[in-house]
């Protein structure tokens, strides 16, 4: 993978946020679905296209192709639950101003069913996730090509963002 290139200098560090992303998601509350639309949503607002192309890949094996390319492209009239529509909108709010986040915006995760334990989950998630792709995005990690063809279509059509894949 291209980002274990960025990575080669502090292998200790990418293990322990390899470490970290296991002991979020394997004891989170929420789904490995709605961890993939949190990503791609962070992802795409962040302009991520690594990250873009390898968490769009996921979600469309668990929600299709059509439900991970409306995401990454910020459609809210995607094929979703609720409650992922309120992750994608809370995802896209976190790394675009995570200070302009309101009462309302938390509101909003709650109406979509979501507890305290599931918001404060997902924030850490999707923080967590923007400080590594920061990390590749900033060091000028591109998609590895291998991955974006692994990608559905659908998918590679909606990131038209970020850095082409090498």
């Amino acid at each position: 993978m291209n980002l274990t290139q960025a990575w080669a200098w502090r292998p200790d560090i990418y293990d322990d946020f390899a470490a970290l992303r296991t002991q979020l998601s394997g004891a989170s509350a929420l789904s490995k679905r709605e961890l993939a639309v949190m990503v791609c949503a962070g992802a795409s607002e962040l302009r991520d296209a690594y990250c873009s192309l390898a968490w769009g890949r996921t979600l469309a094996k668990d929600g299709g192709a059509p439900l991970a390319a409306a995401i990454l492209q910020g459609n809210v009239e995607a094929d979703a639950t609720p409650r992922e529509l309120a992750l994608a909108r809370w995802a896209r709010r976190v790394v675009a101003d995570p200070n302009a986040t309101t009462a309302a915006d938390v509101q909003a995760l709650r109406d979509a069913g979501l507890g305290g334990r599931e918001i404060f989950e997902a924030t850490v998630w999707v923080a967590f996730r923007q400080a590594f792709s920061t990390v590749n995005a900033a060091l000028g990690v591109a998609p590895d090509a291998q991955l974006a063809a692994a990608a559905p279509t659908e998918v590679r059509a909606a990131v038209d963002y970020g850095r082409p894949p090498a």
